[in-house]
């Protein structure tokens, strides 16, 4: 009987004891539950079952991906250790994902909850690694079709566009403070002709952001030209930029009203011009106290070639600069001229003869030499083909009429102006901001349209696309330290005798941290 038992027992333990050929159990992990009934067999059978040994692999819940790890694995805070591989994850996410699995081990719930917290539902991949430089940081567009890298900058359509509308001038305000300003001017104009010959015959040319309706955020500031026409002069070039010029009288009849301008050299003395001008103004002005429009004058400011008259009292103060100007109809603009205004592929060769044959202004501005100031130089001015420019900015006829396809250039000149503005605000004109304008963004805008010149560059749907790529090129020429003027190619507004590098880096850096952080300079705007 004692045989027969020990017997029982040997062959019960030969039916529990392993084959030797069968592979060990991988060990489990702290975080896993035993395999769900029947998953080996289902794995099996669909001839995708993972090697032997496989799960011993897998990878610790506490360790960090190494960086030789394959592009697109993912970490295990966001899947569980025994999911499918990086390529399996479509079919994951289409329910078919267990079908290419081996053994299912469940993940522990409160991991579970954990990735669906971090990343969804669905475990995701990790994103590969960029191959090329970022969207933003290599400041270079080709083209309208860079929304990638508006996304990456975190530029959204509607957050522009709320901008935008915050920037919309008031109708009512608008009229009135227009309203005051022609009041003004009409008064102005009337009492100069009036009072001194020599400016009898003085016009009135509105130039600037109101007049070009690029204006934004309030009507608070009009530049006003006062032109006069002049006899034949000859231009004399000062300086390397062709900007800035002597002007010199062909033909100088006996009782010349402009005689008492004259240097003995025979140069026309703007100095002397603006300041006999101003002095007119101050008097008109000071007789104009007791009505109920209050006038003040602004102290000359050196090198300025305004008039400032201001209407009001802040807030509600309206800034008027007015400038006086040198008509010149009867001879061909200058040699330095001759390569700028390359609008033949945007608005077309017919438009840039129109162009040419209007006259040119010269306007009483100083010329820098070195540290120093140039008296009794001129400056060219196109303000009036500027205004037309912006004022009729598409290849084709109809661009933004009534019933024609509309574009965002005006638009991406208005955030870029509104961006400068803001950032003169927030940081108080330190660090040189002050030595960036208005005139800055404008001819960086033209550049822009003559770079892309078509209408379809420049959708209203792509205003976040569009106003990205205005900004690369913007950057760009900040870091190159190089912005022509758009009529004279030879005068660089962003040359380091205008602008030092110090200044031009830390706008750079500041119009990237905006960038790279979604505007938050916007969110300042009242």
């Amino acid at each position: 009987m004692g045989d027969q038992c020990a017997a029982a027992r040997r062959a019960r333990g030969a039916r529990k004891a392993p084959s030797q050929s069968s592979a060990p159990e991988p060990p489990r992990s702290h975080s896993a539950k035993p395999p769900a009934r029947g998953g080996g067999r289902a794995g099996a059978g669909r001839g995708d079952a993972r090697p032997p040994g496989e799960h011993a692999k897998a990878v610790n819940p506490r360790a960090a991906p190494s960086p030789t790890d394959p592009q697109g694995a993912t970490s295990a805070r966001s899947r569980p250790e025994t999911g499918p591989a990086p390529s399996e994850l479509g079919s994951v996410r289409s329910g078919k994902g267990a079908s290419n699995a081996g053994p299912s081990r469940k993940a522990d719930p409160a991991r579970q909850d954990s990735a669906r917290r971090e990343t969804g539902a669905v475990p995701k991949t990790k994103e590969p690694p960029s191959t090329g430089p970022p969207a933003v940081a290599s400041y270079c567009c080709t083209g309208a079709d860079s929304s990638g890298a508006v996304r990456s900058a975190g530029v959204g359509a509607p957050r522009l566009r709320d901008v935008l509308k915050t920037l919309s001038l008031g109708r009512q305000d608008t009229s009135e403070a227009a309203e005051r300003v022609n009041q003004l001017i009409r008064t102005l104009v009337s009492a100069i002709r009036a009072r001194e010959s020599t400016f009898s015959s003085i016009d009135i040319l509105g130039t600037g952001s109101y007049y070009e309706h690029v204006k934004i955020s309030a009507p608070n500031e009009f530049d006003v030209m006062f032109t006069m026409p002049a006899p034949r002069v000859k231009l004399e070039q000062c300086d390397d930029s062709g900007a800035f010029y002597y002007v010199r009288l062909k033909r100088n009849p006996q009782g010349n009203e402009l005689d008492k301008f004259l240097h003995e050299d025979g140069t026309l003395a703007a100095c002397k011009m603006l300041f006999a001008l101003r002095n007119i103004i101050k008097e008109i002005v000071k007789s104009m106290t007791r009505t109920e429009m209050k006038v003040t004058v602004d102290k000359k400011k050196a090198g300025s070639p305004a008039i400032t008259l201001r209407i009001g009292n802040p807030p509600m103060e309206i800034s008027v600069d007015i400038i006086l100007a040198l008509e010149v109809r009867s001879q061909s603009w200058p040699a330095s001229t001759q390569e700028g205004l390359k609008i033949e592929e945007w608005l077309g060769s017919k438009v840039k003869q129109e162009y040419k044959w209007k006259p040119i202004y010269l306007v009483p501005k100083h010329a820098k030499d070195g540290r120093a100031l140039k008296e009794d130089t001129w400056r060219l001015s196109f303000s009036h083909i500027e205004k037309d420019m912006i004022k009729n900015h598409g290849k084709t006829k109809t661009c933004c009429e009534s019933k024609g396809v509309k574009c965002c250039r005006k638009s991406c000149l208005k955030l870029l102006k509104h961006l400068l503005d803001q950032l003169k605000t927030k940081d108080g004109n330190r660090r040189g901001l002050d030595k960036f304008c208005s005139y800055h963004a404008k001819t960086a805008f033209f550049q822009a349209c003559v770079l892309w010149p078509d209408d379809k560059q420049w959708l209203l749907t792509d205003l976040e696309s569009c106003f990205q790529k205005f900004l690369n090129f913007f950057l760009n020429c900040l870091n190159n330290a190089k912005l022509p003027h758009f009529f004279i190619p030879t005068h660089n507004l962003f040359s380091r005798q205008l602008i030092d590098k110090a200044s031009s880096d830390f706008l750079s850096k500041e119009i990237k941290y905006e960038i790279n952080n979604r505007f938050p300079i916007f969110e300042l705007q009242n």
